[in-house]
């Protein structure tokens, strides 16, 4: 597969190896992978990063170089790193603050064994009783015209590359929303598209979430409830909508809740509904709402949930369960809808504002 971000990477070899980048480009599966995994440099903030995957291998090929086995042939005495001190150090890159442990554990080595099913070697080699974690060497060492080239330095130099790349675009993203955010009235129509554009397929997962939470929260927030506990003393609220906390995070499956309502939110990207059951298992059946990154229509989501439960358990009460527990589904069409209403009220301004400090905590944005 050849991107943009393909020249970035043969010109660092070419850096390192000259003529021979090409041919060590050509036998190194894990470049071949990492390669794979940024793709989506050059295609702007929006696009899916990858930062999980990178990371785990990037936090293992520092501790080999750090410890001096890029130059001496003893790895395969070491007793490992620790699983903590990676862990550690990958929240420590840019990105990477609410990173968690899938890749390091297994994810890497799933996807690779996926691109390269006829390979032997899997990156990463790990004792799950110790919490010991290794890079595996053979797939940094290339041996071919009784030469040996590392390729360690070489991945640090090209996952940093990556990194400034998609910090740069994140930072043009802010400053394009912050721009459009100051636009006056009469160009309210580019500002709008600019939002429609952060709805679209290619979007990073957590920046739908940010963008859909953004919207529905000043779509509801006018929206109001008559609630108490006497019927001489009935409280008028409005809805307020509220973020569980970071992306991707494990919490249950909510993503959303709101007061004084109680209403539970998942947004999700996929069309698999079986991850549709397990969100709903994972809150014991509680009643939720699916914020779905698809144009499907909402009737038809609805039919192919419904027979995928048939199928998967058959019996009646219990699909009925599973469908009482959708409460509603949000899918693409209808959350622009929302947003244009949010816009007509006039909180396109404050929609924006809220992209801005969402994106900023979640992507670990500092503004110095």
């Amino acid at each position: 597969m050849k991107h943009s971000f393909t020249e970035t990477i043969k010109q660092i070899l070419i850096d390192e190896f000259e003529e021979k980048a090409d041919l060590i480009y050509s036998y190194c599966l894990l470049l071949q992978y990492i390669n794979l995994k940024t793709s989506s440099a050059e295609r702007g903030s929006k696009a899916r990063s990858s930062f999980g995957n990178l990371y785990a291998i990037y936090v293992l090929v520092e501790d080999y170089i750090n410890k001096g086995f890029n130059i001496n042939e003893t790895y395969k005495n070491y007793e490992g790193a620790k699983f903590s001190a990676l862990f550690r150090r990958q929240r420590e890159l840019p990105f990477g603050e609410k990173l968690q442990n899938h890749a390091l554990n297994d994810r890497v080595n799933g996807e690779f064994r996926k691109f390269f099913p006829t390979c032997e070697n899997i990156p990463i080699i790990r004792d799950v009783s110790r919490k010991r974690y290794w890079i595996n060497e053979n797939l940094l060492i290339c041996n071919f015209e009784n030469q040996t080239y590392n390729i360690a330095e070489s991945i640090i130099k090209i996952i940093n590359q990556y990194i400034e790349v998609k910090q740069n675009k994140f930072e043009d993203l802010i400053k394009q929303c912050e721009q459009i955010k100051n636009l006056h009235t009469a160009d309210q129509y580019q500002a709008t598209n600019f939002v429609f554009e952060l709805l679209a397929p290619n979007v990073d997962a957590r920046l739908f979430e940010i963008v859909s939470y953004s919207i529905l929260k000043y779509y509801y927030n006018e929206q109001v409830i008559y609630f108490g506990f006497e019927l001489e003393n009935i409280q008028e609220e409005n809805l307020k909508l509220y973020k569980t906390g970071r992306t991707n995070a494990n919490d249950g499956g909510i993503d959303f809740v709101m007061k004084p309502l109680g209403r539970f939110f998942q947004v999700t990207e996929t069309t698999d509904v079986r991850k549709y059951f397990l969100d709903i298992d994972k809150i014991q059946r509680y009643p939720i709402t699916f914020v779905i990154k698809s144009d499907i229509h909402v009737e038809e989501l609805k039919r192919r949930i419904k027979e995928k439960a048939e199928e998967q358990y058959y019996i009646t009460t219990i699909v009925k369960q599973y469908m009482d527990a959708i409460e509603e589904i949000i899918n693409l069409p209808i959350l622009i809808e929302r947003f244009e209403e949010a816009v007509e009220k006039g909180y396109l301004s404050l929609v924006l504002d809220e992209i801005i400090k969402q994106s900023k905590v979640e992507f670990n944005y500092d503004e110095e």
